[in-house]
């Protein structure tokens, strides 16, 4: 990512510190979204470390996960996620374990992001670092992902979670999935992570007012890049149809840099369309949103509201907002509060619960 675009986002610790200095982001995902005495332990831990700032913690009920967000130098970084996954892997019992989100481990997948004076080649390495660590000392079974792992046929993270934890069992022993670090049995309290170097994303719910998690997953495969099987029926659950030498047909979804599957989520009495926007500035928050309120609408239902998971860039509520508001024939040129209103109550982000841009904007936390 350029440096400009991390000056804004970290304006703090880059004018506190020279230029040349390496900062990273680790956002971490546990497989605990209840327990906040577990929560909070796997905090205290972060923030045990001189040299890293937490900046959010963001805990699901339903889908029994919680996403934590801490910046800092490599190795500090490095220290904290260690420290945070080994205190993760004696406090959550996967074998008790139950949530809606994927996982196949205590330490579900630990990213991290460079963020200034360090190429990500480099984080991919202090990343491999990381999983070294955590395979050795914690005998954990770690898989590398994204910039970090060299064979392209497991550096998805899709891909690696296939089976859960519940399949890593058996699929462990397979040639093809021997962990990079770490011994190759599948850990029954802690069971398996994932470590890695990414870019920036947005985790993003988008809320539909049925319970039907086929819609939701029909809505999810006709938006994300990779698509979805041709089916009859355009319903999820309708018969695969294949081509001439009986391969399934794929459809290619609407938007780039877009991952998602769909879920129903108890707590809140709805399905959801769960995305990863792996690059905004191909497919912008508002677009997603836009896309999912039509596709929505051609399976019968409507979008009530949406949520976002974590931390996003001021950028992102700017752009959503002079979106909005050039639709509606007004000035894109007004201030930054009435332009991030507009992307809040345009993309209702508060229908769930309030949405503080001085707690959810990465800039204002700083």
């Amino acid at each position: 990512m350029a440096l400009d675009y991390f000056y804004r986002i970290y304006p703090l610790f880059l004018i506190a510190k020279s230029i040349m200095n390496q900062l990273i982001e680790c956002v971490p995902n546990f497989s605990e979204g209840c327990d906040l005495n577990i929560i909070n332990q796997i905090a205290d831990e972060i923030k045990s470390v001189t040299g890293v700032k937490l900046l959010n913690i963001d805990l699901g009920k339903a889908a029994n996960r919680t996403v934590y967000t801490f910046v800092g130098t490599p190795p500090a970084v490095i220290d904290a996620a260690f420290l945070a996954i080994k205190k993760a892997g004696k406090l959550i019992d996967m074998s008790k374990q139950k949530g809606e989100h994927p996982r196949i481990g205590s330490t579900d997948v630990c990213p991290l992001i460079p963020i200034s004076g360090i190429t990500m080649e480099e984080t991919a390495e202090y990343a491999k670092k990381l999983g070294e660590k955590v395979g050795k000392e914690l005998q954990i079974p770690v898989f590398l992902y994204e910039a970090a792992q060299t064979n392209k046929n497991r550096s998805n993270l899709s891909i690696i979670r296939i089976g859960e934890y519940e399949g890593m069992f058996e699929k462990i022993k397979l040639p093809e999935w021997k962990p990079d670090y770490g011994p190759v049995e599948n850990s029954i309290k802690s069971g398996a992570t994932v470590i890695g170097a990414r870019d920036f994303l947005i985790a993003y719910n988008i809320n539909l007012n049925t319970s039907s998690v086929e819609v939701a997953n029909a809505i999810a495969g006709e938006v994300r890049e990779s698509g979805h099987v041709k089916r009859e029926g355009n319903t999820a659950s309708g018969k695969i149809i294949r081509d001439e030498k009986g391969n399934p047909i794929k459809i290619q979804g609407t938007l780039k840099s877009l991952k998602a599957i769909g879920w129903y989520i108890k707590e809140y009495n709805c399905a959801q369309v769960s995305m990863n926007l792996t690059n905004i500035n191909i497919t912008p928050i508002h677009i997603a949103f836009e896309e999912v309120c039509k596709k929505a609408i051609e399976h019968g239902v409507k979008v009530t509201g949406s949520e976002l998971i974590g931390l996003i860039p001021l950028k992102a509520m700017l752009d959503a907002g002079k979106y909005y508001a050039e639709k509606e024939n007004l000035s894109k040129n007004e201030s930054k509060q009435v332009l991030i209103k507009k992307a809040i109550k345009s993309m209702r982000l508060d229908e769930l619960s309030a949405f503080d841009p001085k707690k959810r904007i990465v800039e204002y936390l700083l």
